[in-house]
Parts: structure tokens; C-alpha cells; sequence
């Protein structure tokens, strides 16, 4: 399987496919540190990353919208001092569809980056 973070979101339609069970198991360990939850019926993906001060979560914030916007695909961002809870899911589908698990890679890949330049604590 390709490596997730080097693949495009694909444009979703109403009736596009979400991910199957076996997908979902396939996928998954590629992006362990997020969380599958369910909100009203609605499976997603969640993981709230780590920062040192606000300043750097409003970075990180700006970062994965930048990134969303790029790819065409918009998580929920909820920006906190020290936190930002990113939630991934296809808003057409009212599921998870394989460009969930491509943003979520995404992000991680971004916060690693963005982790790089600060300094340990």
C-alpha cells in the first residue's frame, strides 16, 4: 500500500463509498495515535496533539488549515493553550472515507515538522 501521506484526497460525492470494517483495519495502524470515535451515528477520526504555549497551537491550527485547503478536505479544529483536537471525517458521506486516514497522515507528518522547530521540554 502506497505510503498514505503521499496520496491525494479524491473529491467526494454523496453516494461515494466510506470505508469498509477490513479497510478501516488496514488503514488504522498507519495512523495509530488517532482515536475512532462516534458522534451521532457518525464514525471519525481524533487525535488532540501536544503543544508548549498558545502561540504554537495557533501555528499548528493555521498549519493543518493551510493543509485542508490545499487538499480540499476540512477537519473540526478546536484550538486550546498548549492543545488542538483535530477531528477527521467526511462531512458528504457522514462517514470515514480512505481521505481521513490520508489527512490524518497528513497532520501527523505536519506536527512532526512543526515539532522539529521547537524545542524540548
Amino acid at each position: 500500500m502506497a505510503e498514505l501521506t503521499q496520496e491525494k484526497c479524491v473529491a467526494c460525492r454523496a453516494d461515494a463509498p466510506h470505508v469498509t470494517d477490513q479497510e478501516i483495519s488496514e488503514l488504522h495502524p498507519e495512523v495509530s495515535d488517532w482515536k475512532l470515535i462516534e458522534e451521532g451515528g457518525i464514525r471519525k477520526l481524533e487525535r488532540v496533539f501536544r503543544l508548549p504555549n498558545f502561540v504554537k497551537a495557533l501555528a499548528f491550527t493555521n498549519g493543518v488549515g493551510d493543509l485542508a485547503e490545499a487538499e480540499g478536505h476540512h477537519p473540526r479544529l478546536v484550538t486550546e493553550w498548549g492543545s488542538v483536537a483535530v477531528t477527521w471525517w467526511t462531512h458528504k458521506i457522514r462517514d470515514l472515507h480512505r481521505n481521513d486516514f490520508i489527512m490524518a497522515a497528513k497532520t501527523d507528518r505536519l506536527f512532526q515538522e512543526h515539532s522539529k522547530y521547537q524545542p524540548s521540554s
